[in-house]
């Protein structure tokens, strides 16, 4: 890349939005998936954890729930709603900018290099913690499994310390991440198909349980609807909302699709609009089959279905879960790995890290360091801990995200959109606000995790990338 390719200087230089197309044919990754296996992708990124973990974590009045109750509802529609307004403008940058990074890409090509580095670096820990706390949520659907069967493992295995008697390591979602970074490894093409075949099986699990859960549903559990009072649900909403945008993670796999411009936006659309009709009705069902101070928080369908007097479906959906789930560990691994991968190839971080295997094309080197990190995460810390990692990075990097857009359309109002997102400026704008709503009820501890992975990174940026990244380079 030549100084005529980035506007600004030092570390507010930027690439030029036109240049990144070309700069993504020599990227080193294959172009293998199609519309429905991004749209798979994005919908088992997406409907996972929230509805056969988080659900019940969120609405359970028992000890290791948030007490939220039937207001459950309320705390995944407004966590939809700011995706929603942020998916919008997403979709936008997909189709003008197909190339490896999401957020962090957008992020360096409209507001600098800094800042791309801060989103990018923070998405390197909120994807990665994302892994851990789906494998955590699986882990916790195969003991109600191993209950039924009635078969015992050693108390140890079971759970992070703190989690129960005698638990010293989840080995079950340590090995669930070193799977999954097994599977990345293989290819891209191969990985695509084993996704949509599970998440397949994952939307035919949730609609069963919606269709024979709601002969089960017994309106008075709906009352008192919300315990926690609002504050209560807007705090379930700040929970679950890593839930909801599988499509982020998805669109760092532009690079890997057959026609980015296109197919992106279109994934990001239908898979969030697929998702949230099932959260809507999954919610419904669990609030409505059992009472939300007996709903158990770690299987809470499992449990519910057990307490009808199904521990048949209970048994069905567990093993569903523990299935199903895996494509979220997919989606989320794919997108840490893509985006480590694209700040690797702009020099911010060691170019090491970008090398792809020369025979299945992926980087697999980056693939393995996550799958491992998110191991040790995932075996040592307790759920609830691991998912308020999540979500503080996502949520700033939809801030950028929307303000991005509104900034490129008058900046830029002559780029070619395959996608423009509606009502600009009001729809990023709703974006931002809902965002910056929901990170004030994020926990004191959250914030300081946050500041101190910030401050680590801001000091490797100045030491290391702000001299090294390619367009140093270009400025001499």
């Amino acid at each position: 890349m030549s100084t005529d390719n980035s506007h600004g200087r030092g570390i507010w230089r930027r690439k030029r939005v036109d240049q990144l197309t070309e700069d993504t044919e020599a990227g080193g990754l294959r172009r293998s998936i199609g519309l429905w296996q991004l749209t798979a992708i994005g919908v088992g990124g997406i409907i996972g954890a929230g509805i056969f973990t988080l659900a019940g974590t969120v609405a359970s009045g028992a000890e290791g729930g948030l007490g939220v109750g039937p207001a459950v509802l309320i705390s995944f529609l407004i966590a939809g709603v700011a995706s929603a307004a942020a998916a919008l403008s997403y979709a936008e940058f997909a189709g003008l900018i197909p190339q490896a990074g999401s957020a962090y890409t957008y992020g360096y090509a409209v507001l600098g290099e800094v800042v791309g580095w801060a989103i990018g670096w923070d998405l390197l820990l909120e994807y990665t913690a994302i892994v851990a706390v789906v494998a955590i949520g699986i882990s916790g659907y195969f003991s109600y499994l191993l209950a039924q069967l009635h078969l015992t493992l050693p108390a140890w295995m079971m759970g992070a310390p703190g989690t129960g008697p005698g638990h010293r390591v989840d080995l079950f979602a340590m090995l669930l991440c070193l799977f999954t970074a097994y599977l990345l490894t293989r290819g891209m093409k191969n990985a695509a198909r084993f996704e949509t075949v599970v998440v397949a099986l994952k939307v035919a699990i949730v609609l069963l349980v919606v269709v024979v859960g709601a002969f089960q549903i017994r309106t008075a559990n709906y009352t008192p609807f919300a315990p926690a009072g609002l504050g209560g649900a807007m705090t379930g909403a700040a929970t679950v909302f890593f839930a909801v945008f599988g499509y982020d993670a998805m669109s760092t796999a532009a690079e890997e699709s057959v026609d980015a411009r296109r197919h992106l936006p279109r994934a990001i659309i239908y898979s969030l609009a697929i998702s949230m009709v099932l959260y809507v009705l999954a919610c419904l069902v669990l609030t409505g089959i059992q009472s939300y101070t007996e709903i158990d928080p770690t299987a809470g369908f499992s449990a519910a279905f057990a307490h009808a007097g199904m521990s048949g479906l209970g048994t069905v959906v567990a093993v569903g879960a523990v299935v199903g789930i895996l494509s979220v560990l997919f989606t989320f691994m794919l997108g840490v790995t893509r985006v480590w991968f694209a700040m690797s190839r702009d020099g911010l971080l060691p170019a090491w890290f970008a090398k792809t295997d020369p025979v299945r094309h992926v980087p697999a080197r980056v693939t393995w360091i996550v799958g491992v990190a998110s191991a040790l995460i995932a075996g040592l810390m307790p759920i609830a801990e691991a998912a308020e990692l999540t979500n503080i990075g996502i949520l700033l990097a939809f801030v950028v995200v929307c303000f991005a857009v509104v900034r490129l359309r008058r900046t830029r109002p002559d780029l070619p959109r395959t996608f423009r997102c509606p009502w600009v400026p009001v729809v990023p704008l709703v974006g931002m606000a809902f965002s910056l709503w929901l990170i004030t009820y994020l926990q004191w501890q959250t914030w300081v995790r946050f500041g101190v992975w910030f401050l680590v990174g801001m000091a490797i940026y100045l030491a290391y990338g702000r001299t090294h990244s390619v367009l140093a380079r270009d400025d001499g």
